[in-house]
């Protein structure tokens, strides 16, 4: 998957969203998030960075970055709002990740947008949505999590719920739907000529992303105290076991066919109690967890290889790479700076490839980018301090 060598212009790649023009309002978290997956997906985008940049963001290591130009542009200045909508003039989506209201008073908010480009798909991503009580509030993935009870049955601690990093609000319930909505208002737009505001919230994304569990509440099968329900611990053939040599194995054999492969495995169908006799949980738990110790994590997984019996060892970021199986589906991609996940899904007919690197410094393609999106005078503009060129 080769690198694009001008930085300026995404244009000429491949992949299914190719031709589709996307202006980034740069954020943190998933907004750039959604921004990476549509330049991997083929997309032009042209990231519109704050020129100081965002905390605890930028630099040639941020695969979120990764993709598209940066272009240092003060939304401040009294000429901004001009030139981001000659840009949406020609984009098919703008994406924002800024609390609600702000647009609207740069100037540049959907019906700003929306006037010069009827047919735009115009996405907004916040945690709490753009109305309601909380719109206005801070906050971040845990307190998204938190609130809409996605939390709370997290992790197996009876004592105290589990957050799995950032992974669940921000990137799960934020940056995934707010894909799926400008995939979704970009196919209408192109079929009618009509555009529409995506209102992505975390809180939203969260919820359905949980639809499952709710599900299974409502069928009585998740009722239990955390850690005591069929999929968060609960079952000793759903749960994580230690090695003989501190390392850690997976352990997922939810139906009866894999269930009789893992005791196989372990070798302890002689003893261990019948799969869902509740009664004996415990008993199956000491005897799966003193069997599995007696061997090393390498062990196991020889032992496991071939067979359903759904036990894997627990990897770290630096061993997953190195996995056979990952390897040869090339799931990640080495970088200048280590490892990093290859472009996702796969397409048959319009595969997905990267393109730049991650920009090192913020507005290091200002002149270019801004070129190649056709916009006139670029040095005045430079000049004026409406963008800066690093």
């Amino acid at each position: 998957m080769p690198q694009q060598q001008n930085p300026g212009d995404q244009a000429g790649r491949g992949g299914p969203l190719a031709g589709v023009k996307v202006v980034e309002l740069a954020g943190i978290g998933p907004g750039p998030h959604a921004c990476m997956i549509l330049a991997d997906l083929g997309a032009d985008v042209i990231r519109l960075d704050r020129p100081q940049g965002q905390m605890f963001t930028g630099g040639a290591h941020d695969l979120l970055d990764r993709g598209r130009p940066s272009v240092a542009l003060d939304l401040t200045h009294p000429e901004a709002a001009d030139l981001v909508l000659s840009l949406v003039r020609d984009a098919d989506v703008l994406v924002e990740g800024m609390r609600p209201g702000v647009t609207e008073r740069r100037g540049v908010g959907p019906a700003e947008c929306l006037a010069v480009n009827p047919a735009l798909v115009y996405g907004r991503m916040t945690g709490w949505g753009q109305d309601g009580p909380l719109a206005q509030a801070a906050g971040h993935d845990l307190t998204y999590t938190a609130l809409t009870g996605a939390l709370h049955g997290a992790g197996q601690d009876p004592a105290r719920p589990h957050f799995p990093r950032n992974l669940l609000g921000d990137f799960g319930g934020g940056s995934t739907y707010l894909v799926i909505g400008v995939l979704a208002a970009l196919t209408h737009a192109r079929a009618t000529g009509r555009g529409q505001v995506v209102d992505a919230a975390i809180v939203d994304g969260l919820a359905h992303l949980d639809a499952m569990t709710h599900a299974l509440a409502n069928g009585g099968l998740d009722t239990q105290p955390r850690g005591r329900n069929l999929l968060d611990g609960g079952a000793p053939f759903y749960d994580l076991y230690e090695t003989a040599d501190g390392g850690h194995v997976a352990v997922g054999a939810l139906e009866p066919p894999f269930f009789a492969a893992l005791i196989e495995v372990l070798d302890v169908a002689a003893d261990c109690p019948g799969q869902l006799d509740l009664a004996r949980w415990p008993e199956m738990r000491a005897l799966f967890a003193e069997t599995i110790r007696g061997r090393t994590r390498e062990e196991w997984t020889a032992a496991a290889e071939g067979t359903d019996a759904c036990l894997v060892p627990v990897l770290t970021r630096e061993e997953a790479p190195l996995h056979p199986h990952l390897a040869a589906r090339g799931t990640f991609l080495p970088g200048e700076h280590g490892p990093q996940p290859a472009p996702a899904p796969r397409f048959s007919e319009t595969p997905a490839s990267l393109g730049t690197p991650p920009p090192a410094v913020v507005g290091q393609d200002t002149r270019a980018a801004l070129a190649a999106w056709g916009v006139a005078d670029v040095d005045g503009l430079i000049a004026r301090g409406v963008v800066h060129q690093a």
